[in-house]
């Protein structure tokens, strides 16, 4: 199996430090979610979007992930709205000439 990415974009009203927080809280918890191998928080505070993006060894922990608590967390929390998410597939011999941070058999 191939890891799997998944791609969270969201809209928040919160200010930017008041996020911050929010990430930080919520990392302790994501850290924890069996089958993450990592995951980016971003923000673009001009235009109040967050976004995350995630990398996950198989599609059944990215299928857990979403179909559990944190993200059923996520979609309760009146902070956040018109959250899209999205997952692929990792191309992994493109993503390891550009070193993306996943494992790719080389063969020639």
């Amino acid at each position: 199996m191939s890891d799997k990415i998944l791609q969270i974009n969201l809209r928040f009203n919160l200010s930017a430090a008041e996020l911050e927080k929010e990430f930080e809280t919520a990392a302790s918890h994501i850290a924890g979610v069996p089958g993450l191998k990592w995951k980016i928080f971003g923000m673009n505070e001009e235009r109040s979007e967050g976004a995350g993006i995630y990398l996950f060894e198989d599609g059944d922990s990215l299928k857990s992930y979403l179909e559990g608590p944190i993200i059923a967390g996520l979609k309760a929390n009146k902070a956040f709205s018109d959250i899209s998410m999205k997952h692929f597939d990792v191309v992994e011999k493109a993503t390891a000439v550009t070193r993306g941070p996943v494992k790719a058999t080389m063969t020639s």
